[in-house]
C-alpha cells in the first residue's frame, strides 16, 4: 500500500501545529549568564575601583572605615569606599554641620559597637552624639563626613573646599588631614 500526499496537505498540517518560538529558551539562559558574569566581575563598593584601591577595608567585617589609595595618598574611606572628610569648624568632638550642611556632607554613622582597632587605621576612633540624637563617628576626636559631590569610591572632590563657613579636608589613617592636591574651590551657604 502506498500513501500519497496531496499537494498542500503538508502545509495544512504545519499550520495546525502551534508555532514554537525558537531561540527564546536559549536566550533566557544566555542573558542570565551575562548578568551573573557582570555581577561577579564588576566593581564592588568598598572594594577596588579604578580611582582607588581599598587597602584595608575587610570584606564582610562591617568595618565603618578603612583606607584607600587616592591621588591625595592614602585616606580613610567609609564602608562604601567613599572618602572621609573632617570640617575645620567642628570644635572638639562636637559637630557643627547640621540641616542643609549635613545634606552636602553626610555624617559617617557610628556603629553600635565601636571596634578597638581597624587594619591600616592608626587614629583613635570614637563617637559623638549629633543635635538630632544620632551617633556620628569621630576620628582622632573629630566628627567625620562623606561628600555628596563624590559620586563614587576613591573620589576626593571635597578636599580643600571651603563651604559652610569652614574648610573640608580628607582624613588620613592617622587622623591628620590630607593636604596634597587640595582643591581651590570656595563656596558658602
Amino acid at each position: 500500500m502506498q500513501i500519497t500526499a496531496t499537494p498542500g496537505a503538508e502545509s495544512t498540517a504545519r499550520s495546525r501545529r502551534p508555532r514554537r518560538r525558537r531561540g527564546l529558551w536559549a536566550t533566557v539562559p544566555v542573558a542570565m549568564g551575562v548578568v551573573a558574569l557582570t555581577a561577579a566581575c564588576g566593581p564592588s563598593y568598598g572594594g577596588a575601583s579604578t580611582a582607588a584601591s581599598a587597602g584595608s577595608l575587610p570584606a564582610g567585617s562591617g568595618a565603618v572605615v578603612g583606607t584607600a589609595a587616592t591621588g591625595l595618598g592614602t585616606v580613610l574611606v567609609d564602608g562604601r569606599g567613599r572618602t572621609v572628610y573632617d570640617f575645620a569648624n567642628d570644635t572638639g568632638s562636637r559637630s557643627t554641620c547640621d540641616a542643609e550642611c549635613a545634606m552636602d556632607w553626610p555624617p559617617v554613622a557610628a556603629p553600635a559597637i565601636l571596634p578597638d582597632r581597624l587594619p591600616g587605621v592608626s587614629a583613635r576612633l570614637g563617637t559623638t552624639t549629633r543635635a538630632d540624637g544620632s551617633r556620628q563617628l569621630t576620628v582622632a576626636g573629630h566628627p567625620v563626613y562623606t561628600f555628596s559631590g563624590d559620586s563614587g569610591p576613591g573620589q576626593t572632590n571635597g578636599n580643600g573646599i571651603t563651604l559652610n563657613g569652614g574648610r573640608w579636608t580628607a582624613v588620613g589613617p592617622a587622623g591628620s588631614s590630607a593636604h596634597t592636591g587640595s582643591s581651590s574651590a570656595t563656596s558658602a551657604y
